[in-house]
């Protein structure tokens, strides 16, 4: 039986980073949203585990000796007390690699969701959270693939504020970015600022209000990507000058930026302008929420 997934992009609106922690991890708050956008996985029957990368972004994936798709699938079946199962997974990837949208965790996520499926295991959720919580601090938030206030590690998940339809655009300059090199360049400035999640009301009825709210929030590791690729800044000044862009901020620990619009019309406007501008860089509107 063939089975496909989809693995969506993530998107922090905010990321609020405290100072690094003798353990050698640095709290976080965030509300993560969820995009229409992503790559694809699909599995087969085979004579034993392995994988193939196709889709524009497979080239720079070719020198992973071990991706993190097939760790959680062998995570699992230790988890159950299994040999690695004999699939054939196939993922198509769409996403920029180390781009600030989750897209390697969210891969790792959906692999661990077919792997349930094509086995019959009898797991849940959270096991899936917690085998992947061993791979990588979003990949909790990745397997409920739903908006979410993360706090901790990142893995403490609590429900997001009810929002709007979001419809954004998506841009990547095309310089990817090492998170651990953007986590060193936050610590070398030393900052004072913590990682508590601000208070939100109960939900957002518009894009606006959403917005609006968000000014007051942060991003922590915008400006040490910034230092660390330029390219970010040029993209976030290239996004705040499109036509009806509300909002604009790096996702993640980046390259990816995003603006957000009221309408979908609006994000598909400001989508092929910012294309025309810039042919070589990642642009992709979407919807989250």
């Amino acid at each position: 039986m063939n089975l496909t997934g989809f693995a969506p992009a993530k998107v922090n609106l905010f990321l609020h980073v405290g100072p690094r922690q003798p353990d050698g991890y640095h709290p976080v708050a965030s509300l993560a949203v969820f995009a229409n956008a992503g790559d694809r996985l699909s599995v087969a029957p085979a004579e034993a585990l392995g994988l193939t990368v196709t889709g524009p972004f497979a080239r720079a994936l070719e020198s992973e000796r071990d991706n993190l798709v097939l760790r959680a699938v062998r995570r699992l079946a230790a988890e159950v007390g299994a040999q690695p199962p004999a699939l054939h997974i196939t993922l198509e990837k769409n996403l920029p690699v180390a781009s600030g949208v989750g897209g390697g965790s969210a891969d790792a996520a959906a692999a661990l969701r077919l792997a349930r499926q094509a086995l019959g295991l009898d797991v849940d959720d959270a096991v899936l959270a917690r085998v992947g919580a061993e791979l990588g601090a979003d990949v909790p938030l990745c397997v409920r693939a739903a908006a979410a206030v993360a706090g901790g590690r990142g893995d403490d998940l609590a429900a997001a504020p009810s929002l709007p339809e979001i419809h954004a655009v998506l841009a990547n300059p095309g310089a990817p970015v090492s998170t651990a090199a953007v986590y060193a360049a936050f610590d070398r400035r030393g900052g004072e600022q913590t990682a508590a999640s601000p208070a939100a009301p109960d939900g957002f009825g518009t894009v606006l209000e959403l917005a609006g709210w968000l000014t007051g929030t942060r991003n922590d590791l915008q400006a040490p990507a910034v230092d660390l690729a330029p390219e970010i800044g040029q993209t976030l000044a290239a996004l705040a000058r499109l036509e009806g862009a509300l909002f604009v901020r790096m996702s993640g620990s980046g390259a990816t930026c995003f603006a957000l619009f009221e309408t979908a019309d609006q994000a598909r406007a400001g989508a092929a302008a910012l294309h025309r501008q810039q042919p070589d860089w990642w642009v992709k509107p979407v919807r989250m929420g």
